[in-house]
C-alpha cells in the first residue's frame, strides 16, 4: 500500500471528516446537522466494532456495544462537546467507546432502539466478516495488533479506500478505466504489478507513454490523499504528521496506539 509524505469533485469523495464535518453534527437539530452526524456514524461504526470485537467482545456482545454506543451518541449529542482544540477527532471518539464500554453492565444495551436512534449502514453480518478478515499481527512488526491499533489502521485503509476509489471515479470519467484497472496494483499493493510492456500491449499503447501514465496516476494519488488527509486535521502544517501517523498504523506500530 502506497503511503508516502511527499506532497472537480467525483462521487464518493471522502467527506471532511473531522472538524468541519463534526462541528454540523454538534447541531442535530438542523437537516444539516443530522446528515453530518449520520455520516460520521456510517465512517466510523466499522473501526469501533473492530476495537471492540479486539478487547475479547464476542460478535453479539460488540454488536450491541456498538449499536449502543452510536444510538447515545445520536441520543445525548455527545458530539457537541467534541473539541478541536484536543487533536484528532477519532482520538476524541475512541476514548468516548472506552468510558462507553467499560461503563455498560447490563444487557439493556441490546434493546433495540428505534427512530432516530438507530445506525443507518450498521450491518452486523458484514461487519464480523469484515473482522475475521482482519489481520491478527502486525505486518510489519509481527507482534500482536491492538485493539487501539486495529482502530488506527482501520481509518488509515479506509482512508485509502476512498482515495482509491476517487482516482477509478476519475478514470472512469475521463474514459481511461481500463488504464486504471491496469496501473492500480502499483498504487494499493494488491496483487502482482504487471510489467510495463505488458500493458502497453494490452491497451495498445507505448511502453514509454505507459510509463507516463503511471507516474501521472502515482502523482494524483499523491495530490489526492494529502488533500483528503488535510480534511481531517486542524491545521495545513498538520498534514506531513498525520500521514507519518498513518504508515504507523498501517504497518501496526504500537506506539501509535490511541
Amino acid at each position: 500500500m502506497v503511503v508516502t509524505m511527499s506532497a472537480s469533485d467525483p462521487p464518493r469523495r471522502f467527506p471532511e471528516t473531522s472538524w468541519g464535518l463534526v462541528g454540523r453534527a454538534g447541531q442535530p437539530l438542523t437537516p444539516e446537522g443530522r446528515q453530518a452526524l449520520a455520516t460520521l456514524c456510517e465512517l466510523y461504526w466499522y473501526p469501533v466494532y473492530a476495537f471492540v470485537r479486539r478487547r475479547g467482545a464476542p460478535a453479539e456482545e460488540a454488536q450491541d456495544l456498538t449499536q449502543g454506543f452510536f444510538a447515545r451518541l445520536l441520543e445525548r449529542n455527545d458530539i457537541a462537546m467534541a473539541d478541536q482544540g484536543r487533536g484528532r477527532f477519532r482520538s476524541w471518539l475512541i476514548a468516548c467507546v472506552k468510558h462507553y464500554v467499560a461503563n455498560e453492565r447490563e444487557r439493556a444495551r441490546a434493546q433495540k432502539r428505534g427512530g432516530d436512534g438507530a445506525l443507518r449502514g450498521f450491518d452486523a453480518e458484514r461487519a464480523e466478516r469484515r473482522y475475521q478478515a482482519e489481520p491478527v499481527h502486525a505486518h510489519a512488526a509481527g507482534h500482536l495488533l491492538t485493539p487501539e491499533a486495529l482502530y488506527e489502521r482501520r481509518f488509515a485503509l479506509d482512508l485509502i479506500e476512498r482515495t482509491l476509489t476517487m482516482l477509478q471515479d476519475h478514470y472512469a470519467q475521463t474514459g481511461q478505466a481500463r488504464l486504471f484497472e491496469a496501473l492500480k496494483g502499483r498504487l494499493s499493493g494488491e496483487g502482482e504489478e504487471r510489467p510495463h510492456k505488458e500493458v502497453a500491449a494490452a491497451l495498445g499503447m507505448s511502453v514509454e507513454a505507459v510509463k507516463t501514465a503511471t507516474s501521472r496516476l502515482y502523482d494524483r494519488y499523491q495530490r489526492t490523499l494529502r488533500e483528503e488527509v488535510a480534511r481531517t486535521v486542524t491545521r495545513v502544517e498538520d498534514v506531513d504528521e498525520e500521514l507519518r501517523s498513518l504508515l504507523l498504523s498501517l504497518r501496526g506500530d504500537p506506539s501509535n496506539d490511541g
